[in-house]
């Protein structure tokens, strides 16, 4: 080998990126998907919308996505890992009856709580068989289907019907967009709202996978029916 070739000048372009680097990089992209698909929803999203968001090449972007519905999905792998996730861990540390069915719905409302202005999006796609959000609600459904019958399994009660479950668990879908839908553009919804529309969902999870025993249970706890005792502790 001659020492010309030896001495030869590194090759020019992008050196090389660490695993991290390259995870962070990815991450950027997914983040700025979120803000574009929280502003435009799944069909106003672009790769040129979210380069723009993410400060980065196009060039960039293809080194880790082949469109923008593959960092979209990223997304909304993380959102259906935190509902179903959320509502396992809840369920699985629950009581019986009414506990159940309050640490279920608060896990959702925690899960909705998490996602900010991104829930009118999701919620507005829910039934759009277009979108990839229609196809993870139907993962996500089957996933706490699953983790609901397994409890009730596990606690020695008659497992819920499916039209049962699935009236409980859509009667809490639409009240959490209901409750996302009237909040403005950019705020959080009311407390008084969300603590009224959370009253709504424990009644109605009661009267469809509760039994006699926890109805009557629940009519003595302060708030949850109307005309039950009231809080007298003077907190």
């Amino acid at each position: 080998m001659s020492a010309a070739n030896t001495d030869r000048p590194a090759r020019r372009g992008r050196p090389p990126q660490t695993l991290e680097q390259a995870e962070q990089v990815r991450a950027r992209i997914v983040r700025a998907t979120a803000e574009v698909f929280t502003r435009n929803g799944s069909r106003g999203s672009s790769v040129a919308q979210i380069i723009d968001e993410a400060g980065l090449s196009r060039p960039t972007f293809y080194r880790y996505f082949a469109n923008a519905t593959e960092p979209l999905n990223a997304v909304l792998d993380v959102s259906n890992a935190e509902l179903v996730g959320g509502i396992g861990a809840a369920v699985e540390a629950s009581g019986e009856g009414v506990d159940l069915g309050i640490r279920l719905i608060d896990a959702y409302l925690d899960w909705a709580r998490g996602h900010g202005a991104m829930l009118r999006p999701l919620f507005a796609e829910l039934h759009d068989p277009g979108s990839p959000v229609s196809g993870y609600r139907n993962e996500a459904l089957a996933g706490i289907r699953s983790i609901v019958r397994s409890k009730f399994a596990e606690l020695g009660r008659p497992v819920p019907a499916p039209l049962d479950l699935d009236a409980a668990l859509h009667v809490c879908e639409y009240v959490v967009y209901r409750i996302s839908a009237a909040a403005e553009p950019g705020s959080e919804p009311d407390p008084n709202t969300v603590a009224a529309a959370r009253l709504t969902m424990i009644r109605v999870v009661l009267a469809t996978l509760g039994n006699t025993d926890d109805v009557h249970y629940a009519m003595a706890l302060p708030g949850i029916f109307p005309g039950a005792p009231a809080d007298t502790s003077g907190g």
